[in-house]
């Protein structure tokens, strides 16, 4: 299964770091986050990825080239007059994924998602791996029931970022910039969106705040997550200031 990794983002609410900086380069642990999450996904057993990329895209792919020194493979998908949200990404990304499901995930995660659980969990068109409802996000996305991911229903749980997707999903759709909600919500009406709630550690790296949180979980915590080597510099989380 191939693996594309969101990382076109402009990382508006991590200025100023990320306006030299793409916010996957930013440092976690004494490495770029991006690298950390392809040593997990690489551990788990994948090595084929696909990178889209928008700001400051030329960076991300002059430090990752081809993937060899983290042994995988990688290529690019460039979105070169703008990022093209989720949706728009992913369609544009579709050659270099092939036929078959492929994965998805945010390049601005830390999790300790066991990934190679999501190998054979596709019967519909899209299987979402959900969260609990994180102090920022409290309203939630997506219910589930009886292995469903539903607009409606209670409780509601987080979108987590982690997703497989078959690429009959994006039918119809034509090139260009669009979000990826309004197709999942088409197809969970189909129910053919199935789902898991992960109950382990996860974060989304959006803002400075969340840095520093994950900071101090490195550094309390014995749990791994990404990969635990160092604290990150809270305060100059690029390492470059």
């Amino acid at each position: 299964m191939k693996v594309l990794i969101l990382a076109a983002g402009r990382g508006e609410r991590l200025r100023p770091f990320t306006d030299s900086t793409p916010k996957p380069l930013l440092q976690v642990g004494g490495r770029p986050l991006i690298e950390h999450i392809i040593s997990n996904l690489s551990d788990a057993g994948f090595n084929e990825f696909i990178v889209n990329l928008s700001h400051l895209g030329e960076k991300i792919q002059a430090h990752l080239g081809d993937g060899s020194q983290l042994g995988v493979q990688i290529d690019y998908s460039c979105e070169e007059n703008g990022a093209l949200e989720t949706g728009g990404g992913i369609f544009q990304a579709l050659p270099l994924l092939g036929t078959e499901p492929f994965m998805v995930v945010n390049g601005d995660v830390a999790t300790d998602f066991p990934f190679s659980s999501l190998r054979n969990c596709l019967d519909g068109l899209a299987h979402l791996v959900l969260v609990g409802n994180p102090p920022h996000h409290p309203q939630g996305d997506f219910a589930l029931e009886g292995g469903q991911v539903m607009v409606e229903g209670v409780p509601k749980h987080t979108f987590s970022g982690i997703g497989v997707y078959r690429p009959e999903l994006f039918a119809g759709c034509q090139p260009g910039r669009f979000p990826l909600a309004p197709l999942l919500r088409e197809a969970m009406a189909k129910k053919s969106v199935s789902g898991q709630i992960h109950k382990g550690f996860w974060m989304d790296i959006g803002t400075i705040e969340r840095l520093r949180e994950l900071d101090e979980h490195l550094t309390n915590s014995c749990v791994k997550v990404l990969a635990q080597e160092a604290p990150i510099n809270a305060t100059h989380p690029t390492g470059d200031y």
